[in-house]
């Protein structure tokens, strides 16, 4: 039975990552940050006991090694790094630096511990991949409108980070980023021309479909190749 963690999987694209792979029969470890109010994960993993749920703040470094450690001896096909925050607008001249640093801290060096700590479990599965969740605004060649610095900026030291990580890691695992899309969920708004199920759907055939030799690259949702 292949497995899965998935980060930010109460509600959104980690949600529907959540279902989807349970109706695959997946072994799935789906983490958020407060697991009492997560009333739709909670009834979803209560119809398959082989989905179990998890309490973590990606941005408490010592928790994600606590559960690394919790988990301890079990084999992650796929480190499915989803967690994020879209920070604020804060303009050119009023930019909330407070507001920047936790998305940094979430988008960016969140899924770098991720891979530090679950790296050995991704090393005991069979697919051995790292998927990270980024975004087209990390694209600098992408940016011809500006603004939302901190977003934007996180998600481009990620795809650096996994850059680099591809490099360090030579053929221990396949790392990749993955732009979702404009995606309709909190985040996305209720305007983007995707759905959770879509854009989610496509994402997985990406993961499935990728080898060693992706390692590195930043892949759109439906396979193609982005822009750095």
């Amino acid at each position: 039975m292949p497995s899965v963690l998935i980060t930010g999987s109460n509600r959104g694209l980690g949600l529907e990552f959540v279902r989807q792979y349970q109706a695959e029969g997946w072994r799935i470890y789906a983490c958020c940050r407060t697991p009492a109010s997560a009333d739709a994960l909670n009834a979803l993993a209560a119809e398959a006991e082989t989905t179990t749920v998890h309490a973590l703040d990606v941005s408490d470094f010592a928790a994600i090694e606590a559960l690394a450690n919790e988990l301890s001896g079990e084999a992650i096909d796929v480190l499915l790094n989803n967690a994020g925050v879209f920070g604020d607008g804060s303009p050119l001249g009023n930019v909330n630096f407070e507001v920047f640093r936790k998305t940094l801290e979430v988008n960016s060096l969140a899924p770098l511990r991720m891979v530090e700590c679950f790296l050995p479990h991704v090393e005991a599965g069979e697919q051995k991949k790292i998927v990270n969740v980024t975004s087209k605004m990390g694209s600098i060649s992408d940016n011809t409108s500006g603004g939302r610095y901190a977003y934007r900026a996180s998600k481009a030291a990620l795809n650096m980070i996994n850059r680099s990580l591809a490099h360090d890691l030579g053929g221990r695992a396949t790392t990749i980023v993955l732009h979702p899309g404009w995606v309709a969920t909190d985040m996305g708004g209720p305007s983007a021309p995707l759905q959770p199920t879509e854009a989610c759907a496509q994402m997985r055939e990406v993961i499935a479909g990728l080898s060693l030799a992706d390692s590195g690259k930043f892949f759109n949702f439906d396979g193609g190749l982005l822009p750095w």
